[in-house]
């Protein structure tokens, strides 16, 4: 889309004001509006921000930064009202002379996309975005007590995803499927496959779209990994694929990925204690990768076992552009631009190296002895913040994926958090401890 087209886009429509949005290096969406008489300049030189207020960026003395918006991007947000009519435009960072702003998450995820293509490839992914709704942000009271695919009338839940379905298709989201999940009030709505700066986009679309609906029916949607302790957490299963010469190029066969396939596949897995901190970044992200709730926890690869990292799924498997490898570990509170950049350069690392592909393993790992998985050669995922950082601050891959300036402000970033809550005192200690210590 032209600047032309959206000046008369936002006239047909009546817009009157436009949300300019950006991620800081968290994920959290940040947005500057501005009046429609505003657009024309926006589009063309974009709109000046002081940078050192956002987390992650400049520092006070370099502060002047461009938010310059995707034309490509513009949509209406459907609940503003008529008299009021609002859209959103995406923005990428600029520093003043115009050049990308490094440290802009965005900028990040389409570096990569670049060297990506300078091999020949295009990346696209599906997450599945799993959240919860509650009664209001002060708790947990659950909405519902229906489990995976439930249809149990009446389904305030349903109702709401229903609507939230509607509001994303109006903006140009397509959805494929939507249902229960698991857990009691727990719910899930997939996005049809995209590439993966669109998906990026997409994904903080959808966290917000899905926030918003809930609180105009006065409950509470929240996307924390693992909300309530003895169910299962919330993920973001992330299926991907790399398409060459606008083929996809993990098609192999009915049985198998080709070789390239394969090779993305295990550039994931050797690098997955790497990319944990990107994939989960908080604290709490680690109370949901533990046994026994469906969240991987070992490092390994299958084809039907649902308890692997990595799973290679055959629904069609005589459909080429169905080809593609799930990724399990990562949760819904990531950044999305970061994840997809980790996952991609980690894949494309098993491809330029030619990583051999280890024998898939078709049984239940949980069930599996020590030395038993010490012999099929299975390690596992970092089993907390602080064992992430320890693993993600060795990788020389994440830091070339990310840059030198936001791999360290992001490393900064997750340090601070994980010694604040290692010297917090929690209930559980008291409960567990103090009457016998």
């Amino acid at each position: 889309m032209e600047t032309s087209d959206v000046l008369k886009l936002a006239d047909k429509k009546g817009v009157k004001f436009i949300q300019l949005w950006f991620t800081d290096i968290i994920g959290n969406l940040k947005s500057v509006t501005i009046p429609r008489n505003q657009l024309k300049d926006a589009l063309e030189q974009g709109k000046g921000f002081d940078g050192s207020s956002i987390e992650g960026f400049t520092r006070i003395h370099e502060s002047d930064t461009v938010a310059k918006p995707d034309p490509n991007t513009f949509a209406i947000l459907p609940w503003s009202s008529k008299e009021e009519r609002q859209a959103r435009m995406f923005c990428d960072i600029l520093m003043p002379d115009k050049t990308p702003y490094e440290g802009d998450p965005r900028y990040v995820l389409k570096k990569n996309l670049a060297e990506a293509k300078k091999m020949g490839f295009a990346y696209y992914v599906g997450p599945e975005i799993e959240y919860f709704y509650f009664k209001d942000s002060q708790g947990t009271g659950l909405l519902d007590r229906s489990g995976y695919f439930d249809l149990t009338p009446p389904d305030f839940g349903d109702d709401l995803r229903m609507k939230t379905i509607e509001v994303l298709e109006e903006m140009g989201i397509p959805v494929e499927a939507s249902h229960h999940e698991v857990a009691p009030s727990q719910h899930e709505i997939d996005l049809v496959y995209q590439d993966a700066l669109t998906m990026a986009d997409y994904t903080m679309t959808y966290k917000l779209v899905v926030k918003e609906i809930a609180q105009q029916h006065g409950v509470y949607a929240t996307f924390m990994p693992k909300p309530i302790f003895g169910v299962n957490g919330s993920g973001m299963h992330t299926h991907q694929s790399l398409f060459k010469d606008g083929k996809n190029a993990f098609y192999g066969d009915s049985e198998s990925l080709s070789k390239t396939g394969q090779e993305f596949m295990v550039g994931l897995l050797r690098h997955a204690q790497e990319i944990t901190l990107i994939t989960n970044q908080w604290v709490n992200s680690y109370k949901r990768l533990v046994p026994g709730y469906e969240a991987p926890v070992y490092i390994s690869w299958a084809r039907r076992n649902r308890s692997t990292l990595v799973r290679v799924p055959a629904y069609f498997p005589n459909r080429v552009n169905a080809a593609r490898v799930e990724y399990r570990s990562p949760d819904p509170a990531c950044n999305p631009y970061f994840a997809f950049a980790a996952m991609l350069q980690v894949g494309l690392e098993g491809i330029r190296k030619h990583y051999e592909l280890p024998k898939p393993v078709e049984r239940d790992i949980f069930e599996m002895s020590w030395e038993e998985r010490n012999e099929a050669g299975i390690s596992y995922l970092p089993e907390s913040l602080g064992e992430a950082i320890s693993h993600i601050k060795r990788s020389a891959l994440v830091k070339r994926t990310l840059g030198n300036s936001v791999f360290d402000k992001l490393m900064e970033n997750k340090k601070t958090i994980w010694e604040e809550y290692r010297s917090q005192v929690t209930q559980y200690e008291i409960e567990k401890n103090l009457p016998v210590l």
